[in-house]
Order: structure tokens, then C-alpha cells, then sequence
């Protein structure tokens, strides 16, 4: 009697250690549940928050093509040489290097060009001690070597863009799906245009400070105030243009 009494009580003992077991074993997949949840839930829901645009130095490149048989520069060269070399005057925060191709097919006409396009940057104004020449030879014979004309400026970017870490419809995966949030790559695009479209990416971070007022139409204004006379401007019937009189 003493001994079926005493495998009785081994056998509840050993349940409620199973028991015991098994309950910190669901514990411990629900906290695992709960911190993932977490995790998920501190991803920002503003796009302008998960895709901020960064303000960075970056280099803004001009490639030149040089044939093999011709040097100088053709006219829209020279017009992009033109154009980088006004930039760099507005933007640039360093000095311009220009990479020429050597014992390449065209590099003799690449030194012809090379000249060029130093005589242009200085007749817009780029001093010489800021500009730079450097060699350089393809790493593959197959590529076309070109001459890299670059500067540093501050560029405004976002991204990478198109991540999908989590899926769109409903799933285990994705339990932000039920809460109605916003997709983890919405947003992304209309913040990388915005970074490629503004001209000055200081504009993205402060206001630019007022320009001096127009001191002649002010004058006139104030005249005209002061006469009692009507301050608009009066635009005579030949420049109205309006569609309602075409064709009469």
C-alpha cells in the first residue's frame, strides 16, 4: 500500500514538473512574439521619417569622349565644360580633377582635348591652381576610355529605394498589415525626386534670407499712395490677350 502510494505521488510530481515545463516554454515563444512585435512597431509609419533625404558631399562628373583620330572638343562639349565650369564657380566645395586616359588608342587625342578643356575652365573663371590632372588607364582594353572632368559639390539624396523587408498583404510576416500602415518603400521614390529636383539642398533644411526690395517700383507705389491714385499695375488691352476676342 505504502508503495502504490508512493508511485502516485512520483507520478503527479512528474506531471507538474511537465506542466512546469511546458509553461515556460509557451513564455518563452510569446516573449519572443512580443519582441519581434516591438521591433516591428518602432519602424517609423512616416515615410519622411524612413526615407529621410541625407544632405552629403558627392562628385558631379562630365564624361568627354575622345575618338581616336581627332582631338578638341565638338560644340556640345564645349558647351558642358562650359556649364560644369559656371557650376563650380556656384557650387563647388573643392577643386576640379580631370582624368585623362593613357597609352589608350585615343590618348593622344585625349592630350589635345585635355588642352581645351583647361583654356575653357579658365575663360570661365576657374583659377588654375584648382584644377587637377590626373592619369589613368582602363582596367579592361574593351571599355572606352573617355576623359572624367569632376568636382565635389552638396548633393541632397535618398534611398536605396524599392526594399520590401516585409510582405504587402496579410500574413504572419507582416503584422502591420491589420493596423493599416503604409508599405516599408512607400514614400521612397517621391523623396529621391524631391532630393534630385531642388536646386540648393540648404533650401531643404533652412529658409534663404530675403532679397533687398525693388527700391524703383517701391518709390512708384508710394507716389501713386500718395496721390490717391490706384497702385496696380494698368496693362493695356493689346497685352490682355484674351481667348475670348481670338478669332473676332
Amino acid at each position: 500500500m505504502t508503495f502504490a502510494r508512493s508511485a502516485h505521488t512520483s507520478r503527479r510530481a512528474g506531471s507538474a514538473v511537465a506542466m512546469l515545463g511546458l509553461g515556460l516554454m509557451l513564455g518563452a515563444c510569446n516573449h519572443t512574439g512580443q519582441r519581434d512585435l516591438d521591433a516591428t512597431g518602432a519602424v517609423p509609419v512616416d515615410y519622411r521619417q524612413r526615407h529621410p533625404i541625407a544632405i552629403q558631399e558627392a562628385d558631379q562628373t562630365v564624361h568627354v569622349f575622345v575618338g581616336n583620330g581627332r582631338g578638341g572638343l565638338t560644340g556640345p562639349q564645349r558647351a558642358d565644360i562650359a556649364a560644369l565650369g559656371q557650376s563650380w564657380l556656384r557650387e563647388g566645395t573643392g577643386r576640379i580633377t580631370i582624368d585623362t586616359p593613357v597609352q589608350t588608342p585615343n590618348a593622344r587625342a585625349a592630350a589635345d582635348s585635355l588642352r581645351e578643356i583647361r583654356s575653357l575652365l579658365g575663360a570661365m573663371g576657374v583659377p588654375a591652381h584648382a584644377v587637377v590632372v590626373r592619369d589613368y588607364r582602363p582596367s579592361d582594353p574593351r571599355l572606352f576610355a573617355a576623359i572624367r572632368v569632376n568636382y565635389p559639390r552638396i548633393t541632397a539624396s535618398v534611398g536605396p529605394c524599392g526594399l520590401w523587408p516585409d510582405d504587402l498583404g496579410p500574413s504572419i510576416n507582416n503584422p502591420g498589415y491589420f493596423e493599416n500602415r503604409p508599405s516599408y518603400n512607400h514614400g521612397c521614390a517621391t523623396q529621391r525626386n524631391l532630393a534630385a529636383m531642388v536646386d540648393n539642398p540648404s533650401d531643404l533644411v533652412q529658409p534663404r534670407p530675403e532679397t533687398p526690395a525693388y527700391t524703383a517700383r517701391r518709390t512708384a507705389s508710394f507716389e501713386k499712395y500718395r496721390k490717391g491714385n490706384s497702385t496696380a499695375t494698368v496693362y493695356t488691352e493689346s497685352e490682355s490677350a484674351k481667348i475670348s476676342n481670338t478669332g473676332k
